[in-house]
């Protein structure tokens, strides 16, 4: 591990403005990701920014019916909250289906949004990585890619974004709230919020250098049967071969989001009114212009069988 400085931030806005006074800062929560980048040198923040005294460890009610889940809450609390076990299943069981009890207890909502990727070749710094060292190559898309990316991806990337917490956001249609160096807030959809990779596969989302994550924000309740099957090689602590996350209604429309197959999580609403006629459209219509790797195609009728599962749960 390189050395680094490190600083306490007094508030969102005083965090925004170290990173934009200092190059190479990186801000700091729970440290579950960040940390373990640092020991193997893929990340090298120059400074520390620790959000630790921001206050923003709250679940609140907004306005519109919905929640308002500050960026430091953590995964134990958001999953173990009534009012998501209660309005928002699909998230709950997200976060539970993710990592083991301990990280939970640790990692936090802002977070685990930022986590970056595990594709094998941008964990080896013997290997080129565009994600990694812009310009250097992709050894995934010729090497071992089982686990990696079927659509979305590009000729620079193919990497997955690793989340689960992120796929129930995206079907919920979540916004994450911000604040910059000048105190200026804004909201992004979870649509918006990771990038897809181009040719600029090191930029993952759409934060500026002086912008940090303040809350997620949930719209009201949108009732159904909520969702979320996780395939993955064990029992626990295994990233996702595939998930999906679903609320489905009682006359069988609802909406659908796929993890593990794209370097965002992937939602198609087009593909989300055809879940009446059963998974098979769904899936069709999700994965238009999917470009998967001998070594990962499976993923794709994996996807299907997985919503399938749910589609027939739903209706037992």
């Amino acid at each position: 591990m390189k050395a680094f400085t490190y600083e306490r931030a007094r508030d969102a806005t005083h965090a925004a403005s170290i990173a934009a006074r200092v190059s190479g800062a990186k801000f700091v929560a729970g440290g579950t990701n960040l940390l373990d980048l640092m020991k193997l040198e893929i990340e090298t923040p120059s400074h520390l920014v620790d959000l630790q005294d921001l206050g923003l460890d709250k679940i609140e009610p907004t306005a519109e019916g919905g929640l308002r889940i500050g960026t430091l809450v953590t995964n134990t609390a958001l999953a173990s909250d009534l009012r998501v076990r209660r309005d928002y299943g699909v998230l709950a069981r997200a976060i539970v289906a993710g990592a083991s009890g301990q990280l939970r207890n640790k990692a936090t909502t802002g977070g685990n949004l930022l986590q970056r990727a595990r594709c094998p070749y941008f964990y080896d710094t013997n290997q080129p990585c565009n994600k990694r060292q812009p310009g250097s190559g992709c050894a995934a898309i010729g090497g071992i890619n089982r686990q990696l990316g079927v659509i979305g991806t590009s000729d620079a990337c193919i990497a997955t974004n690793p989340g689960d917490m992120a796929v129930a956001l995206r079907v919920l249609d979540a916004a994450v709230e911000t604040v910059d160096a000048n105190g200026k807030a804004r909201v992004i959809p979870i649509a918006d919020f990771h990038q897809l990779p181009g040719t600029t596969p090191h930029i993952e989302h759409a934060l500026k250098r002086d912008e940090v994550v303040t809350a997620v924000t949930l719209p009201g309740p949108i009732g159904g049967q909520h969702f979320y099957h996780k395939v993955r090689d064990r029992a626990s602590y295994a990233f996702a071969i595939i998930s999906v996350a679903a609320v489905i209604q009682k006359d069988g429309s609802g909406r659908v989001a796929f993890g593990g197959v794209a370097p965002k999580p992937w939602r198609v609403e087009a593909a989300d009114a055809h879940l009446p006629a059963g998974s098979s459209k769904v899936v069709e219509q999700a994965f238009v212009g999917a470009t998967p790797k001998p070594d990962n195609a499976f993923k794709i009728p994996l996807a299907q069988r997985t919503l399938a599962g749910i589609l027939a749960e739903a209706q037992s």
